[in-house]
């Protein structure tokens, strides 16, 4: 398997540069990262070239985090704001030739707050296309994050068949799944046509991936007999130096 560090949590002490010479260091096969728009897309490129890695995703900026905000995407009233977002993130992926942009879609629920959420999904896959970029969206569970508009993995599916998006794709995150719905390698193995990404964490903590109650082992052969071939992105909480949580990968990498 191949894995992708996710910089949102990886060496989130470093700056972003540093943290993807990191992530080249510890053996990671690509990056992927959460809001890199302190930095410029150039800087970022370059340090990408000179390591080797692809970005596989960025997300959409949130909105007002000090209040609460998690996303704007199906925030009925905010449209400008999330398209505006979104053209961001697209600029930024194309910039620095990632795979895709995560559309974050906020707390909300409703009607209104799907049609809402289903426009600027739309607008975000015509602004992507042109790119070759793919558009995620992603469930998460209740735990983490109380109020979110896409809870589930048939919710997301149901969206993204509505949607009629080739470019629509769902962000299966192992760690979120387990969480709301379980059967973790059953769901990946159904949902294997309508998703873009995968990211792993330890169940119940969020903690490294041979950590918990769900077993990785299982999920990574599942993977493999159904052929995918992407990085997996590691989104986990390292509670300590990065490089002290990684004997998970050089296990897998020795195989």
């Amino acid at each position: 398997m191949k894995f992708s560090a996710n910089l949102g949590f990886l060496w989130a002490d470093l700056p972003l540069p540093d943290a993807i010479r990191a992530a080249k260091a510890g053996g990671f096969d690509a990056v992927e990262c959460h809001w890199p728009y302190d930095y410029r897309a150039a800087d970022i490129l370059a340090v990408l070239q000179e390591t080797g890695l692809p970005i596989c995703a960025l997300n959409t900026r949130r909105g007002d985090v000090a209040m609460g905000e998690n996303g704007l995407a199906a925030l009925p009233g905010r449209e400008a704001e999330a398209r505006a977002a979104i053209d961001e993130a697209v600029r930024f992926a194309a910039a620095v030739r990632a795979g895709a942009v995560h559309v974050m879609a906020g707390i909300a629920s409703g009607a209104q707050a799907q049609a809402c959420f289903l426009d600027n999904l739309a607008y975000a896959c015509d602004q992507a296309a042109p790119h070759g970029l793919t558009i995620l969206i992603e469930p998460l569970n209740r735990h983490d994050a109380p109020g979110y508009f896409l809870r589930t993995t048939g919710q997301a599916r149901a969206l993204i068949a509505t949607a009629g998006r080739h470019n629509l794709k769902l962000m299966f995150d192992c760690y979120h799944v387990a969480r709301t719905e379980g059967d973790v390698t059953m769901r990946l193995a159904d949902l294997l046509p309508v998703i873009g990404h995968i990211q792993c964490a330890g169940v119940p903590d969020r903690g490294p991936l041979d950590r918990g109650e769900l077993n990785y082992d299982a999920v990574f052969a599942t993977l493999k007999a159904l052929g995918w071939q992407a990085p997996l992105g590691a989104e986990y909480r390292t509670n300590g130096p990065t490089e002290q949580t990684l004997g998970w990968l050089r296990r897998q990498k020795a195989r």
